[in-house]
């Protein structure tokens, strides 16, 4: 069995980074994923004043100084976030609490990104934006300052929603309630805890209740080591369950957070071989644990109502899967997968088709028939970092042919993903 590790996730990444630079106090951070979403964020908080050390791949401590919670400084320039969609949306709730000016843009993936599902929120707290292009995108100028309550329906579960707000109540001094149909991931929160905030989360009335209270003048600095990328790890996972690996894969130190894991459920429908150590679960802290799969045989599963935030990211790599099971998958309730970096529903649909696959595209959704044919075919990756990857396992599988234009925008969130795949595979027999 291959033993490996994945670089530090993403997600965790991009918040352990703000809430960094808005401690009172100096943060140690360990692990940060050194991809170009997080490295994106980064520059932004440089250009706010935030003295934030270069960081690479391996994972020493960055110690960041923060500069309390409304200590940003206006920008000489446009803050420009890449193709960092969750950077971004967070920012956008912390600038809404800074009494300062700023013009925010993205890279042309992130400008066909909807943006007003964050901003109208925003808007109703008293920040004020202005559209610089088209409507409901980047790039767009906004205006900070002291904020008033918010009661907020969201009609998406949507962390990227449910932090802007928390953080625009937090660094504007203003009370935040929110409620969304399903629970979302919830990193924010518990980072929340780790500085000292409490965050009160329940369901109530079919609907996730998460409630930010008198929010503080100052939150404590951060002392974290950021657990491997759960959704980086999928990737290998798979790679292994499929038969890519000979004999097998363990990964080390993946995160395990209860709202991010919802593919280990729907591997075990499908019966997938894949098990993990024992870990504790925290209030606050990340769990993590190691992660083994093995060779399986699969089938078809149907995905679709509530588990579908818990694994949003996942959906490239369960299509990978779908697609060498027996039967027919059906996946439902995954219209939010039409927002990502790509639609990835019509991607990842023609792709499928380009190699060889049986795939319909659903208006929320997909349906695959699987089979063990070789595969064989172009396809392209869309600029999104999640279907190069996810194609760079398909065609690393014994027996498929599948060329990637693109494949480099895996560098976004697992820089050295390609040599390990190659590493990985080279020693098959």
């Amino acid at each position: 069995m291959r033993r490996i590790r994945v670089p530090g996730d993403k997600s965790v990444t991009q918040r352990a980074l703000v809430f960094a630079s808005l401690a009172s106090g100096e943060s140690r951070l360990r692990g940060l994923l050194p991809g170009e979403d997080p490295q994106a964020t980064a520059a932004v908080l440089r250009a706010l004043g935030v003295d934030i050390p270069p960081f690479g791949g391996d994972g020493a401590e960055v110690r960041i100084q923060g500069v309390g919670l409304r200590g940003l400084q206006a920008p000489q320039g446009v803050l420009d976030f890449e193709n960092s969609g969750t950077g971004a949306r967070l920012m956008l709730g912390v600038l809404a609490g800074q009494p300062i000016t700023a013009t925010v843009t993205g890279d042309a993936s992130l400008q066909s990104r909807p943006m007003r599902r964050v901003t109208t929120p925003l808007s109703k707290m008293g920040a004020v934006f202005r559209e610089m292009g088209e409507p409901d995108r980047l790039p767009l100028e906004m205006t900070g300052g002291a904020l008033t309550s918010l009661d907020y329906d969201s009609p998406v579960a949507s962390a990227q929603i449910k932090s802007a707000l928390l953080l625009a109540g937090l660094v504007g001094g203003a009370s935040v309630r929110l409620s969304e149909p399903y629970r979302s991931r919830d990193h924010t929160e518990r980072m929340l805890g780790m500085c000292g905030v409490p965050v009160v989360s329940h369901q109530a009335d079919d609907v996730w209740r998460v409630e930010l209270r008198d929010p503080p003048e100052q939150i404590a600095p951060l002392d974290l080591e950021v657990p491997g990328d759960f959704s980086s790890a999928m990737f290998f996972l798979a790679l292994a369950i499929l038969g890519g690996v000979e004999g097998g894969v363990e990964i080390s130190h993946v995160g395990m957070n209860p709202t991010r894991r919802g593919l280990l459920q729907v591997l075990g429908r499908m019966g997938a071989n894949v098990g993990a150590d024992p870990f504790k679960e925290h209030d606050a802290r990340e769990p993590s644990s190691s992660l083994r799969g093995l060779p399986s045989k699969l089938v078809g599963a149907n995905v679709g109502g509530e588990e579908v935030p818990a694994m949003i990211d996942e959906f490239p790599v369960l299509a990978v899967l779908a697609s060498r099971a027996e039967g027919v998958t059906r996946i439902t309730g995954a219209g939010e997968l039409r927002l990502k970096e790509s639609d990835r529903i019509r991607v990842l649909a023609d792709n499928l088709r380009s190699v060889g696959v049986q795939a319909e595209e659903l208006s929320d959704g997909l349906e695959i028939e699987g089979s063990d044919h070789p595969l064989a075919g172009r396809v392209s990756s869309h600029h999104d970092h999640r279907i190069a990857m996810a194609f760079g396992v398909l065609g690393a599988l014994p027996g498929n042919r599948i060329e990637i234009d693109g494949a480099d925008v895996a560098d976004v969130s697992f820089p050295g993903f390609g040599v390990l795949l190659e590493d990985l595979t080279a020693a098959r027999t």
